[in-house]
């Protein structure tokens, strides 16, 4: 199966579950490499569908204060790409990964094409690259489809239309919806006008649509389940891995949110 076809069978199978599919994100590497791991160990054994895992970067223009603080520590105890590509094979059997990677990072490792062969050979189904414009896309997809790596866009509340139906028509894996304008991070509340802005894209994209950004509760990802294909929840399960005195604590603090997330979900 390729990347596309292994992420649209996770949304598939959470929907036949009757619930959104739930998709935790982590910097790899983050505090510590064990830490990482363990982890994304905990993510899957508590009953994530997909997970999204942070390639560490220097400048990481989209992300808030706890994920760039996570990206930096990370850098500082040493993690790379690699880094990335190992917590990435630990799971990749068990769940498909999508990775965040800024542009950077992909033309540095001897661009498109040899980036999507490390990134499948580690068992990557997907990467998005926050700071890849739709408009320089093409070849990065191209390659990356080549290669079996779904190329994800996101989008965002101030899209206009017609650039809301191209970003659609190009997506690979599933259009991640962006909650909110600004940067990653936990807000005190849903966006009223998410729905209308899903519903509408939900309405051109022919692969799933899933919401990130913001999401910091079970509460929350409830809300956004009832309406998206797919919850994305980074922040707070970043500074839940952060908090923690060891690895296995790190792991039990992300499982427990995760695992109430899950009940929240099927609760919908």
């Amino acid at each position: 199966m390729s990347g596309a076809e292994r992420i649209a069978a996770s949304f598939e199978a959470a929907k036949n579950d009757g619930r959104a599919a739930l998709m935790p994100y982590m910097m790899a590497g983050y505090p510590d490499r064990e830490t990482g791991l363990a982890v994304a160990a905990a993510y899957v054994d508590a009953g994530a569908d997909l997970v999204e895992m942070g390639v560490p970067f220097s400048d990481p223009l989209a992300d808030g204060p706890a994920i760039h603080s996570a990206a930096t520590r990370a850098l500082e105890a040493g993690a790379t790409l690699a880094t990335a590509l190992e917590a990435c094979r630990t799971i990749s059997e068990r769940v498909p990964v999508v990775l965040m990677v800024y542009v950077n990072m992909v033309l540095s490792h001897g661009g498109p094409a040899e980036f999507a062969r490390l990134a499948v050979a580690a068992g990557a189904a997907g990467a998005i690259v926050p700071d890849l414009p739709l408009d320089e896309a093409a070849e990065v997809r191209e390659d990356f489809e080549a290669a079996g790596l779904a190329l994800v866009p996101l989008l965002a509340p101030t899209t206009p239309a017609e650039r809301r139906g191209e970003i659609c028509e190009a997506a690979r894996g599933f259009v991640y919806v962006v909650s909110t304008v600004g940067t990653t991070g936990e807000r005190a509340e849903v966006p009223r006008a998410l729905a209308d802005l899903v519903a509408a894209t939900k309405g051109e994209a022919a692969t799933p649509v899933a919401v990130g950004f913001g999401i910091g509760t079970p509460d929350q990802a409830a809300q956004v389940g009832q309406i998206a294909d797919g919850v994305i929840i980074g922040s707070r399960l970043v500074r839940a891995a952060g908090e923690a005195d060891s690895a296995a604590a790190a792991a039990d603090a992300v499982a427990g949110f995760l695992s109430e997330t899950r009940v929240a979900l099927a609760a919908e």
